[in-house]
């Protein structure tokens, strides 16, 4: 099974705060938290473009955990 990179868009971080409607610091807060996977590309970040399009798909509430106590 191979992995063929040439299928797939890799998107800036600025670009996914535009499609996503947020900041570019909410983005890389989702970058290092894990709750949106990334690649480091010398010193900045790139985005796989199909798990930009799951992350706006799945709702808010399934992407975080809620607080202790909540």
């Amino acid at each position: 099974m191979t992995n063929d990179l040439s299928d797939v868009r890799f998107l800036t971080v600025a670009e996914v705060a535009d499609m996503m409607r947020v900041s570019k610091m909410t983005v890389y807060r989702m970058v290092h938290s894990g709750d949106l996977p990334a690649i480091r590309f010398g010193r900045s970040f790139r985005v796989p473009e199909t798990a930009v399009a799951a992350a706006i798909e799945t709702p808010a509430s399934h992407t975080r955990s809620e607080a202790p106590g909540a």
